[in-house]
Parts: structure tokens; C-alpha cells; sequence
């Protein structure tokens, strides 16, 4: 990304521009300059060609405007004196509108093609229509001509039928989703900024600003344009978004060693100023971004894939069960007609082999998963419906099951982990203690009223920071985060900061700076001609400068060395915290030494302390647990940040994040390994501090290389590229930029990480819905084709136990409804106790084989035995009559078998035995169980002649209930068998194949931290005993020589057993130490105190 000139320190010293520069060509253009010229030197930053366009003065004479006037308001005369109707049209025509060019929006119709365009729905499609085709020939020229009702287009048409729906809500779910993206982004488009036009500031549209505009900006803005800074006082930006840079960089002239460009997306962080305006829409750093994000393409998921695979192997074994039956039909026809006395004549044997093709059909029709597409559906639209609620917008339907498969998380930092609020957390006033935010009020009313009153006088008169709307229109404080925490920390006191300003204006201000990094304001003191100075800054310069202190009453007391001591410690103890600290300090002048102040230099000598306070942006609340729930799923999380090291440990520390035994790494230690030992490194790296946006580039292209299912989160217009390339990007909707939300496929809209564990949980149960649901559509497909193929085969009339109409209903059991009643159940708890699955593991395990192939084999046993045995077992006549029951228990029985099959296929996991677990919650599910029986009761009630049913008697009913519910037993027993997924070659849910393990568990990470600590107490008390030894008698062994000792002790360090991935003879320490051994080092000290008795070694 670009980097910041070398004025502003750091960055990195690529030259090569982010994006090829683009812009409208005018071959006769009345300005001196370019678009391309202009656009060059801001990427990236160039201060060279700044310098040979003649600095901000010369571009602004070859825009043809004036810095102290503006543009006119009506220009409308071109250089050549042509006069045009529009307002600024030459200056467009050349630069540019700061709008960007209109997306080519997705139609619906569009969209529905894409829909379709799936060789499972293809597939179908060709399915539908055969059988369509079969069913008129059948019911206008074949066996059923002659029938009442004719049904033989129903099958056809409710395939082709099922294909549409499937269609039509994913492009319904589509459209919606990119309308309410609009509607998201639109917000942000709908705000003004102030110009100079005609000498007078006026306020204007963003999408009215031009090229030359001169553009006043003030803290708080979001600059929207490109532009060279030209007059202000003490700008401070922060560019994070866009370069990545995480520290504010301070605006100003070539002249003065600063910054001069403002990119567009900066954020005006305090101080104001002016610049003129050269690049605008498109032409723009931020919109040559915004545009190469619309050429991005989406990739197939793995579910996907697997299901791809799974529908062309059903179809080949379908295909093949149907040429078998018809070869078998054929044959044993062609023999009877052999045996037969008189051979049959020709057109009745054309009926007969029209006949066997549509049972062949038939059997296709029935094998075919027309159900799963519309599973996949139901069960992506209900899941994104519901994370809305749960603050997940979803831009790709793809991404809710992706991120269900999630191996890895890369979360920043700052407003995602964090309140993105900089919070006084700690504080030291007065020789009294605050211990947490929480207790600030307490405390403040613990303080002395002459105190309390002088706390709040330097929080509030010595302070640039105010609150005022922010670019979303909240009530927030505006200004530097360290002035905004204290402000906000007067305001938890119940203290109002304008009051307080409003009754003391400031005689002189010494405003912060990075050189000196004091803040200094005096003000007029209650008694007369007497004055107040209020300093803050770093803790260790105004301790320097203090030589009184406040005591415990507020009373000022001398400041010692003993005193000194204890505020360094203070000091260092909110430091090591990784807690931001500031000091306050005050004392009384009168007029004369108020003469006597250098304007340049600020009085900061014979300070009164008054205290310290330790400023941290927060934690969210319920970060830490969501954090646990991931370790617990088997998930990684990695914290990637642009802070620096020290406090990017503390922040993963209390998040859980970094681990005993983790490492943490710097960006630039980062880039400067090569690939093989970044490889090695990542098993336990956990923290990356100081990262620039092309660190997470190869965070992502590493981790992906091992095999991981990478989810990333960014709000900047810099984390593009790696929200781009991940495999679920998560932007954020509150603080994240439009390039950013254009990249991503999960919008966080409360930008909190609580919201991407929700999204792990409805991609886990995304993913187990499918599979609950091709756990019974598989049963119910496998037992129908051995069905009808058997008693097709067996019979004396070659009639299937079941009529096409029955198995049309059939299917809508196991395709639309099954759909609804498996594929809404909401996500559990449990989803989070077991690993990611593996990107490339089975679809169907070996526990889900085993119950399809189980509940197949009981279904057809139990099915042909009361065909060949129902008459004596329900003891019905030998008649026409008798068999019209005995068909319609049949048909009966075979549903009620697949109601309660969808009970045991709620749970597919191997040590899931309650299938009943959680089913009063699933109101869904129940509903279609109730709607499956009383429309059943219709059908065999009423059907008749169209379903070939006879209305049943109580007894009948009840007898194939009970045959029906003895699938729930059968699946307990099944669950109970062994697990023989080694024998047949498949896999086991709880295999290696099937589950994501992490290389290194961090409880081997703990392990291994550990025992290095034993180590290092071992070679301790081993340095004691030989510094022992070797003193003279009755001499205590020094700590030099126990020093000496333990760091000579000769030996190599304990081996451990590492991973794989670890370079031979490398130890685990990484560039920068995770976890410190210090908290053990105090309790050997300890121990080895208490061994000699001695308070110190």
C-alpha cells in the first residue's frame, strides 16, 4: 500500500504505484496539468513530483484557481472563451466528477440464470423433461389411456416445478441482499463539506466537489477527495484505512519536513486547515480502489464442490439401477413370451416394452436428488435471514456454509476485539488508587471537593478535544484519543467540560506536540492577577518536572526520591499493562512570571504532581467467552494489528487470544522470513503486531497453502486485497469503509466479534442441515429404487409396490417438506464442542452410511414382507378388495417409515443418541411432521381412484403407525454398531480425514511452555547448589555467582516433541517472546528464598 513520505518516519520504501493510474484523455485541455500527472505523486506518495510540478502554489495556478479565493462559483467560461451552459463542465471533462461510475447492476433475470446455471439443476431440468414426455405418451397412447384421471405429466411437471423454486429464492435472496448493500453504502454518500467559492466558505455536496476545489477541513471530517495540503494549524490525519499506517501523521508544507498529501478516506484526527483538490471520483485513491473491487469473482465453496460430485454419482448409480431393471424387465418378458403357447403379437409387445422404459424412467426420476438443491437453499435463505438479526449481513449466500468449514479467524484489533475507544482504565491521583474503569465514579467522589475541582479543571481547559456529531451523526468526542478518553472520564464523573472552559479562558497554549510530548495552558487563578498552569503529557517528562505533590487530602507536600520512586512505579506498572499513560500536573505563577514565559517554550519547571492515569481501548464485553467458544470449535484465532507489540500482547492476553506457549511477531519480522519459515512459525503464532495490509495478504496465502479455510476481517480500504482473497471476508459495517464492505462477504453491522462466532454457529448448522437432509433423502432414494426395482422384477404382472402417484408423493416428502422440516433447525451449542471439518473430507461419513444403508435394508425387508405376507399378518381377505387395503397399508406404512426416519435423521453426529434433543424448539420441523399426517389421512382417505387408495379403519391406521415408528429403535440399534470405517474405506466423523485439527493445540503450547519452565527452575537450583560448593565456608553464595552459574550451565535444553512443520533443532522461541516466565521465576525465587532463609537470594 502506499507508504507515508519519509518525513513522517517509518513506512516501507516501495516505490511502485498500488493502482496503474487511469483518467479521461483531452488531448486540447486549458489546464497546465494533467490528471495523470496529479494522480502520480499520490501513488504512492511522491514528494519529488510534487517539487517538479513546483509545489501546492504552482498547481494551483495550473488549476486556474486562487488558494485565498476558490473557485467561481459560476465558471462557465473555458480558456479559450467558449462559453458553456454547465457550471464547471471544462474542469469535469478533464478531471473528472467526484462520483464513481454506476455499477452495472444484476437484473433479476440475471441473477435468475445464475441461479440456474448448476449442473445438479441441469441435470434436473433434462429429468423433468424426459419424464414428462414419458408421462403424456403414457396417459394419451400407452397403458393408462384409458384411465379416469390422468397423471402422467404430474411427475415431470413437479421436478420442473421444484427446479423453479430452487431458482427463484436464490436470486429473491440475492436481490434482496445487494438492495439493502445499497441502501447500507447510500447512507455514507449523503453528507457536505465546506469550500471556498468566491472568497466565501459555503458548504456543498461531496459529489459537487472538483478538481481544484480549495477544500477547509476541520477534526472530525472524512476528507472525501485527494488533495496537497496548503495553510492550517497543528493537522493531525489518521490514513489507517487507506495506508495501513497506523500512527496519525501530521499534515504540513514540504517546507516544514511533513506530509503534504491527504488522501481521500483520511480522517482529520485535530487542528484545521486547507488544500486544493486533485484528484476526484474514480481518479481518486480511494475510488481506483472502489473500482478494482467490482472485477472480483467468486469461487465455488466446498460444499458446494461435494455436493456436485455427490448429485453426478447419484445420477450414475440411478442410471445404472434403470438399465438393469430394464435389461432384467426385457429379458424375463421376452422369456414368458417364448414359454407361452402362442407368441403375442407385435403391438401388444410394443405396449409392454413402452411399459418397462417408463418403470426404467421411473426409477431414474426417483433416484435423481431433486430435493438437495432446494435443501442447500432453504437452508442458506433461513440462515442469512436469521443472522441479520444477529448483526451478520450477508452479502454471498456462499459464505454462511464457508464460514461453517472456518479453520482460522485473523481479527484485528481495534473495534472488533476492541470498544475502538480509548477509556481511562487505571489512575493513580492523589496517593489514591482507581483500579478499573468501573470504579471511576466511586472514586472521583472519594477525592477531596478542592481536588476534585482541580481534576476536572486540567481534563477540561488544557484540551483541544469536544464532543460533537460524529460522520454517522452520534454524539461522540472529537479530537486526539488520549484528550477524548479524559473527557469521557469527566463525564463518567458526571461533570459537564463546556461549563468549566466557558469560566476559564486560556491566556497562552503550548499545544501538544511529538518533539516535546507536553500539553501546557494557562489560565487566570480565582485570586487576582494570579495564574494557573495546567500541563499534561508523558509521565516520565512531567514527573522531571515536578517537585511537589498532592498528598491523600490534597494538600502539597514535597516531592522526595522515595515518593519520585513510587510514582515510577505506577508508571511502569500501568506501562507493562500496555496502558497508555498520562500525567497531570499544575502550579500557581502570578503576572510577573507570567511576563516572563517564552512563547515558544512552555514553564514546565517546579510542577505539582497531581497524578497518572493509564488509558486503554477496552475490550468488548463477552469478547473473551466468544474468543473461548472458538478454541473450543477448534477454531485458531490470530490477532493482526497495527499497534505496537507491547500492547498488542496485553489486548491478546485479556482476550484469550495469545496463550501460554504462543508467539507473537512484528510485521516486519514477519516479512523478512521466507516462506519456509513463516511456514514453520505459523502452528504457533498467534499475535502480529505493527502489520502492514500486505502482511495479511501473506498471512492468508500461507495459511491457505496449509490447507486452512481462512475467514478475515478488515475495515479499511487497505484490507481489500486480503478480504479479497480470503475465504470469508468480514468487513465492518459501523467503521468500515465502502471499499471494504465491497470486498467482503459478511458485513459485521455491530463491528463486533461476538457476531462472527454467531456466524461460525449458522455455518456449522448450515452444513449439518444438508447433511441431515442427504442422510434421508439418500434412504428414502435407496429404498424406492430396490423397491420398485424388486417387486417390478418379482411380481407376476411386473407391477411396482408403489404407483407413480404414490411416489410423486413420495418424493414431496423427501424433497420439499423434508427440505423445510431438516433444513431450519436453528444452531445449538453443541455445534461449538467439536473441530472444523476438513476442506476436503467425505460428504457422507461412515456413521451416515451406516444409517442410510440400515434404514434402506429394514424399509424394503419390512415393505416386501407385507406384500408377500400382509394378507395372514392383518388378516384381510383373498380379494380384489383385500389387496386394495393391504396396497394402501403398504403405501401407508412406507410414509409413516420416512416420518419417523426424519426424527432419527435430526441427529447425524456418532455420539448424538437423543434425536429427540431440542425438537420442542423446533417448531419448523414439527409443523411438517403435522402437516405430512393429516395430509396423508386426505390422501388415503379421499384419494381413490388417483392414488389407488381405500379409506383405512382405526386398527389399520394404528398397526402401520406402529410399523412406521419402528424405525426410531432400528436407528438406536444402528448407532450402537461398531464403527467399521476402515474395513470399507470410508470415514469416520471422528477421523483425522473428517476433522480439522490444529498442528499445535494450545495445550501443547502450554505443555511445552511448561516445561521449559521446569528446565529453567531445574538449571536454577543447579546453579545454587554448584555456587554452593564452590564458596568458602560460611560465605553465602552471591546472586552474581548464581547468575554466572545458571547462565553457564553447560547442557543442551530439554527436547521436545515438535511439530512436523518445525525446522530440526529449532526451538520454539520466536522472534519476540509470547509468554514471559517471569510469574515462575518469582516462585522458584521464592522457594529458593524460603530454602536458605533469607528474604533475597
Amino acid at each position: 500500500m502506499a507508504p507515508p513520505p519519509p518525513a513522517t518516519g517509518g513506512g516501507s520504501n516501495e516505490r511502485t504505484p498500488l493502482l496503474p493510474s487511469g483518467g479521461s484523455q483531452s488531448g486540447n485541455s486549458p489546464f497546465g496539468v494533467t490528471p495523470q500527472r496529479l494522480t502520480h505523486m499520490l501513488d504512492p506518495k511522491d514528494p519529488d513530483s510534487l517539487r517538479e510540478l513546483g509545489g501546492p502554489e504552482a498547481i494551483c495556478k495550473a488549476l486556474m484557481v486562487d488558494p485565498k479565493v476558490g473557485l467561481k462559483q459560476r465558471e462557465q467560461i473555458g480558456s479559450d472563451g467558449s462559453y458553456h451552459s454547465e457550471s464547471f463542465q471544462v474542469r469535469r471533462e478533464v478531471f473528472g466528477r467526484n462520483t464513481l461510475p454506476e455499477s452495472q447492476s444484476v437484473t433479476f433475470l440475471q441473477l435468475l440464470y445464475a441461479a440456474y446455471n448448476d449442473r445438479t439443476l441441469i441435470m434436473l431440468t433434462i429429468a423433468s423433461a424426459v419424464s414428462l414426455a414419458v408421462g403424456i405418451y403414457d396417459d394419451t397412447w400407452g397403458s393408462h389411456k384409458d384411465d379416469a384421471v390422468k397423471v402422467g405429466w404430474v411427475e415431470g411437471a413437479a421436478i420442473f416445478l421444484a427446479v423453479l423454486v430452487v431458482c427463484f429464492t436464490n436470486a429473491i435472496n440475492d436481490y434482496q441482499k445487494e438492495k439493502q448493500f445499497q441502501k447500507l453504502n447510500a447512507k455514507k454518500e449523503d453528507r457536505t463539506v465546506k469550500v471556498r467559492r468566491d472568497g466565501n466558505e459555503v458548504e456543498i455536496g461531496v459529489q459537487e466537489v472538483n478538481v481544484g476545489d480549495i477544500l477547509l477541513i476541520e477534526p472530525g471530517d472524512i476528507v472525501p477527495v485527494d488533495g496537497v495540503y496548503l495553510t492550517g494549524h497543528n493537522m493531525t490525519c489518521d490514513e489507517s484505512s487507506a495506508t495501513g499506517e497506523s500512527d496519525a501523521i501530521k499534515k504540513g508544507t514540504l517546507d516544514e519536513d511533513r506530509d503534504p498529501f491527504i488522501l481521500s478516506g483520511a480522517k482529520v484526527l485535530e487542528g484545521v486547515g486547507s488544500m486544493v483538490v486533485v484528484a476526484v471520483g474514480s481518479q481518486s485513491f480511494y475510488g481506483k480502489i472502489m473500482m478494482a473491487m467490482r472485477q472480483g469473482e467468486s469461487s465455488e465453496t466446498p460444499l458446494q464442490r461435494k455436493l456436485d460430485v455427490l448429485a453426478e454419482q447419484i445420477a450414475k448409480y440411478g442410471m445404472s439401477a434403470a438399465i438393469l431393471l430394464l435389461i432384467t424387465l426385457t429379458i424375463k418378458y421376452l422369456v414368458s413370451c417364448a414359454l407361452a403357447p402362442e407368441f403375442p403379437p407385435y403391438s401388444i409387445m410394443f405396449s409392454h416394452f413402452v411399459s418397462i422404459v417408463i418403470e426404467a424412467i421411473t426409477v431414474v426420476v426417483v433416484a435423481v436428488p431433486e430435493g438437495l438443491p432446494m435443501a442447500v437453499t432453504i437452508a442458506l435463505a433461513y440462515a442469512t435471514t436469521k443472522m441479520l438479526k444477529d448483526g451478520n449481513l450477508v452479502r454471498q449466500l456462499a459464505a454462511c456454509e464457508t464460514m461453517g468449514g472456518a479453520t482460522v479467524v485473523c481479527t484485528d484489533k481495534t473495534g472488533t476485539l476492541t470498544q475502538n475507544k480509548m477509556t481511562v482504565v487505571r489512575g493513580f491521583i492523589a496517593e489514591r488508587e482507581m483500579r478499573s474503569r468501573s470504579d471511576a465514579q466511586s472514586f472521583f467522589e472519594q477525592l477531596p471537593k478542592d481536588l476534585q475541582k482541580l481534576l476536572m479543571q486540567t481534563i477540561a481547559i488544557n484540551s483541544t478535544a469536544f464532543e460533537g456529531p460524529d460522520e454517522r451523526g452520534h454524539i461522540d468526542f472529537i479530537g486526539s484519543k488520549s484528550e477524548c478518553a479524559l473527557l469521557g472520564f469527566s463525564k463518567v464523573c458526571g461533570l459537564d467540560y463546556r461549563s468549566t472552559r466557558a469560566d476559564h479562558k486560556p491566556v497562552r497554549v503550548y499545544p501538544f506536540s511529538s518533539e516535546k510530548k507536553t500539553m501546557t495552558t494557562i489560565v487566570p487563578a480565582e485570586s487576582e492577577g494570579t495564574f494557573r498552569i495546567h500541563a499534561k503529557g508523558a509521565s516520565e517528562i512531567i514527573l522531571r518536572s515536578c517537585t511537589k505533590y498532592l498528598d491523600r487530602d490534597g494538600q502539597v507536600q514535597e516531592l522526595d526520591e522515595t515518593q519520585r520512586n513510587e510514582f515510577l512505579r505506577y508508571i511502569s506498572t500501568f506501562a507493562n499493562n500496555a496502558l497508555r499513560t498520562f500525567a497531570l500536573a499544575y502550579k500557581n505563577i502570578d503576572s510577573s512570571e507570567l511576563d516572563c514565559c517564552n512563547d515558544d517554550e512552555a514553564p514546565l519547571s517546579d510542577l505539582i504532581w497531581i497524578g497518572v492515569v493509564g488509558i486503554q481501548d477496552p475490550l468488548r464485553p463477552g469478547v473473551r467467552q466468544a474468543v473461548e467458544d472458538c478454541h473450543h470449535a477448534g477454531v485458531i484465532v490470530r490477532m493482526i494489528t497495527g499497534d505496537n507489540i507491547e500492547t498488542a500482547r496485553a489486548i491478546a492476553r485479556d482476550a484469550g487470544i495469545l496463550t501460554k506457549g504462543g508467539q507473537a511477531v512484528t510485521g516486519p519480522q514477519w516479512r523478512a522470513m521466507s516462506p519456509e519459515e513463516q511456514h514453520a512459525l505459523l502452528p504457533r503464532l498467534q499475535v502480529m503486531a505493527r502489520s502492514s495490509p500486505m502482511d495479511k495478504q501473506i498471512m492468508v496465502q500461507r495459511l491457505q497453502e496449509r490447507n486452512e479455510v481462512v475467514a478475515m476481517t478488515g475495515d479499511g480500504t487497505n484490507d481489500s486485497p486480503a478480504l479479497k482473497l480470503a475465504d470469508v471476508g468480514f468487513s465492518m459495517g459501523i467503521a468500515g469503509t465502502e471499499v471494504a464492505k465491497e470486498a467482503s462477504d459478511i458485513i459485521l453491522m455491530d463491528d463486533d466479534f461476538k457476531s462472527i462466532v454467531k456466524s461460525l454457529r449458522w455455518g456449522r448448522a448450515v452444513n449439518d442441515s444438508v447433511r441431515k437432509f442427504l442422510q434421508f433423502q439418500l434412504t428414502v432414494n435407496i429404498t424406492a429404487v430396490l423397491l420398485t426395482f424388486i417387486s417390478s422384477v418379482f411380481s407376476s404382472d411386473g407391477q411396482s409396490a408403489l404407483t407413480a402417484v404414490q411416489l410423486l408423493w413420495v418424493n414431496m416428502i423427501m424433497d420439499t417438506l423434508a427440505a423445510l422440516a431438516l433444513a431450519t433447525e436453528g444452531p445449538t451449542d453443541a455445534l461449538l464442542h467439536r473441530p472444523p471439518q476438513q476442506r476436503n473430507s467425505a460428504l457422507i461419513t461412515f456413521e451416515m452410511w451406516r444409517m442410510i444403508i440400515g434404514q434402506a435394508m429394514f424399509q424394503v425387508v419390512i415393505n416386501l414382507l407385507l406384500l408377500n405376507h400382509g394378507l395372514e399378518i392383518f388378516h384381510l381377505p383373498a380379494t380384489s378388495s383385500g389387496m386394495a387395503v393391504l396396497r394402501t397399508m403398504v403405501f401407508n406404512s412406507f410414509v409413516f417409515l420416512q416420518v419417523f426416519n426424519q426424527i432419527n435423521c435430526r441427529r447425524i453426529q456418532p455420539h448424538e443418541f437423543n434425536v429427540f434433543a431440542n425438537i420442542h424448539r423446533d417448531s419448523g420441523f414439527i409443523l411438517v411432521q403435522i402437516f405430512i399426517v393429516i395430509a396423508q389421512w386426505v390422501l388415503v382417505t379421499y384419494g381413490g381412484i388417483a392414488f389407488s387408495t381405500v379409506p383405512l379403519t382405526s386398527s389399520q391406521w394404528a398397526g402401520t403407525l406402529f410399523i412406521g415408528m419402528l424405525s426410531l429403535p432400528v436407528g438406536l440399534l444402528i448407532r450402537f454398531l461398531p464403527d467399521l470405517s476402515a474395513c470399507f474405506g470410508l470415514e469416520s466423523a471422528n477421523s483425522p480425514a473428517q476433522q480439522h485439527l490444529p498442528e499445535v493445540s494450545t495445550a501443547r503450547m502450554r505443555m511445552e511452555a511448561s516445561v521449559r519452565d521446569v528446565h529453567h527452575a531445574v538449571r536454577f537450583f543447579s546453579a545454587i547448589r554448584s555456587s554452593q560448593l564452590s564458596s568458602k565456608p560460611g560465605q553465602q553464595p552471591t546472586i552474581d555467582r548464581i547468575n554466572s552459574n545458571f547462565l553457564n550451565e553447560s547442557g543442551p535444553t530439554v527436547p521436545l516433541n515438535r511439530a512436523s512443520t518445525m525446522p530440526s533443532g529449532e526451538t520454539t522461541a520466536a522472534p519476540t517472546a509470547a509468554v514471559s516466565t517471569s510469574s515462575s521465576w518469582t516462585r522458584v525465587k521464592k522457594a529458593v528464598d524460603k530454602t536458605n532463609g533469607k528474604s533475597s537470594v
